[in-house]
């Protein structure tokens, strides 16, 4: 995996420098003192896979980066300030580990990365090579098949998510924004930030919420409505000539 280090102080560059070469799917393509210039190389370079970001620096923070970036890579925040955790994870960041960093909490962050690296990776050649009705899910170390018209919705979960089929739900280590790309996109919609849904099970669509059958009510974000209208509304709308 290639990756990058953005930090505005030098001896915490270097500390995670000696961290990431011990790693042997490690390979480090750039260090940054900020977060313009490490934007800059993001902008020109499409080929790095994993930033270790900080938070607080002083030309753009480490959260503003990321809200610039239309694709970032995977994420894994480095800072000494705790504060930020919740809306880290928001963001779908891979981990957030809090400085000084412990080597074996700095292991654990990058193999989750690697998973979720690899996982998508996966996903995006399966795409190609195997049947459109279906997908494989990667879940308590199994690769689990799923037929896309027994999916009923998704749910996002920080940097994983919940599959809810007919039958069961399956947890797996990847984003929304990920599935979404990988998805048929004339059958599922993203309704807001935490939910996709597929529009066959819908029944009712509401100012606010989306039902699905059993009574499922699910939120409908609004920055999310008119797009969903126009797709797979209007062109079913029974209406006066």
């Amino acid at each position: 995996m290639r990756c990058i280090i953005v930090d505005d102080e030098p001896l915490a560059r270097e500390g995670i420098e000696s961290k990431v070469k011990k790693i042997e799917f490690l390979e480090l393509v750039g260090m940054f003192s900020g977060g313009i210039s490490a934007n800059r190389f993001l902008v020109e370079n499409n080929n790095v896979d994993l930033v270790f970001l900080d938070i607080q620096m002083p030309d753009l923070t480490g959260l503003e980066l990321l809200h610039t970036l239309r694709n970032p890579p995977l994420v894994i925040f480095t800072t000494a300030f705790s504060q930020y955790a919740v809306e880290g994870f928001e963001l779908d960041a891979v981990d957030y580990l809090l400085k000084p960093i412990d080597f074996q909490r700095f292991v654990k962050a990058v193999n989750k990365a690697r998973e979720i690296w690899d996982l998508t990776n996966r996903s995006k050649t399966d795409r190609v090579e195997t049947s459109p009705d279906y997908i494989y899910i990667r879940a308590d170390r199994q690769y689990i098949k799923v037929f896309l018209n027994d999916i009923r919705y998704i749910e996002g979960m920080k940097n994983y998510a919940m599959v809810y089929t007919t039958k069961e739900k399956y947890m797996t280590a990847i984003s929304l924004t990920l599935i979404m790309e990988q998805l048929p996109h004339n059958h599922f919609a993203r309704i807001n930030k935490s939910f996709i849904v597929n529009t066959q099970f819908i029944q009712r669509v509401l100012s606010d919420s989306i039902l699905l059958d059993k009574g499922k009510e699910l939120p409908f974000g609004k920055a999310f409505q008119e797009e969903f209208i126009d797709k797979f509304v209007k062109g079913s709308l029974l209406e006066r000539k």
